[in-house]
């Protein structure tokens, strides 16, 4: 049995598909909100800090819905250009929205 308390992640530039993972948009939106450095990869983080960062993300999140269209202007600017990023490296690396790589979901 795996021992999920010793599990690292292996950050946000070495995910699959650039970061384009439920891991990732905690990342990127972390990133918006300004809860950790934009150059905080995750990289070597046991999975329960990464949750705690997902509580801390979900609770900035909450006062505009979860909703994009309900940022204010300065925080909808900020997350349209770390996610237009994130998806042009995304891309360009091979990836194809909406195509999942698991074998069981072709």
């Amino acid at each position: 049995m795996r021992n999920r308390s010793t599990d690292t992640y292996v950050g946000i530039h070495n995910d699959l598909h650039g970061g384009m993972t439920a891991i990732g948009t905690i990342i990127k939106d972390a990133w918006v909100f300004g809860l950790i450095p934009k150059d905080e990869t995750c990289e070597g983080w046991k999975l329960a800090d990464v949750q705690m960062l997902y509580d801390k993300v979900s609770a900035a999140w909450a006062p505009y819905g979860h909703l994009v269209s309900r940022l204010p202007p300065e925080l909808r600017e900020k997350h349209t250009r770390i996610y237009d990023a994130a998806i042009a490296r995304a891309q360009a690396a091979g990836w194809v929205p909406g195509q999942d790589m698991d074998s069981d979901m072709e």
